[in-house]
């Protein structure tokens, strides 16, 4: 039996072995992430009509997903999702970091102020609707997550925003703020967004990075890194990396859920 992913955020991984699909930031598309999960293979049982939906999912070969984060806000499930992914790490056919939204949404359950926008509005209205004790409940499945994880006898790092080669199996400010936001400039862009430098142009380690963050038009590989975060969100598509066969699976967005400021680059 896969091991299940502790609560104990621990980044070191290198016993967990594949073979592993990776699929990139979801932001509450429950119907699609079900879509593309069939696709891969999953057996999906669920109880429960839409939005308030469990879940049971095994693979008839013991693959295993990792999710890169950004599970919720702007899509039109997020509890859905939240429970889909908790139920897969806790049964042992899954593991998953910590997005920045997820990571917003953890703070908001904690009681501390955020700003509303970017799509936690709508989370936050979704689970206001959801049975007494969902919010506790994921607050404290996302305090677990960590912000990134070097699998695979330390061929294969996974991190919601990427992570440079020096931070890997690293805990600290650095790697956390990496992990999550990216390499950020401490400047806006002319859409009042961070503005990010591309880490990935001068990466050159060993270890392939698989990453999200950042809606990209295309999955591709740069210096053995690959960004994963296709916009499903915005009217893209939503995408698995198989691992270690490296072959992209992807299934399309039903419809625009948000508009993207950016665009899918």
């Amino acid at each position: 039996m896969p091991s299940t992913q502790s609560h104990t955020p621990t980044c070191s991984r290198h016993y967990e072995t594949g073979p592993f699909d990776l699929i990139g930031d979801v932001h509450g598309c429950a119907s699609e992430l079900e879509a593309l999960l069939e696709r891969l293979g999953y057996w999906i049982e669920t109880d429960g009509v839409e939005g308030w939906r469990s879940y049971t999912i095994t693979h008839p070969q013991n693959r295993r997903v990792i999710f890169l984060g950004d599970l919720v806000d702007r899509g039109p499930r997020s509890p859905d999702v939240l429970r889909l992914v908790k139920s897969m790490v806790e049964g042992g056919s899954g593991l998953c970091v910590i997005g920045n939204h997820d990571f917003k949404l953890m703070r908001w359950l904690d009681g501390k102020s955020v700003k509303m926008s970017h799509g936690i509005e709508q989370t936050i209205a979704q689970i206001q609707l959801q049975p007494e004790g969902l919010g506790e409940e994921m607050r404290v499945f996302i305090q677990g997550l960590p912000t990134h994880m070097v699998l695979d006898g330390g061929a294969l790092v996974v991190a919601h925003a990427g992570l440079r080669e020096d931070l890997h199996n690293t805990c600290s400010d650095k790697e956390k703020s990496f992990a999550l936001f990216g390499d950020t400039t401490g400047q806006r862009d002319e859409h009042g967004l961070p503005e990010r430098r591309d880490w990935a142009a001068e990466y050159s380690g060993s270890a392939a990075v698989v990453y999200g963050h950042m809606a990209v038009a295309e999955a591709r590989w740069v210096n053995n890194a690959i960004c994963l975060d296709t916009g499903c969100v915005f009217g893209g598509e939503l995408t698995a990396l198989r691992w270690p066969e490296r072959e992209l699976v992807h299934v399309p967005a039903e419809r625009t859920y948000f508009e993207s400021p950016r665009g899918l680059r």
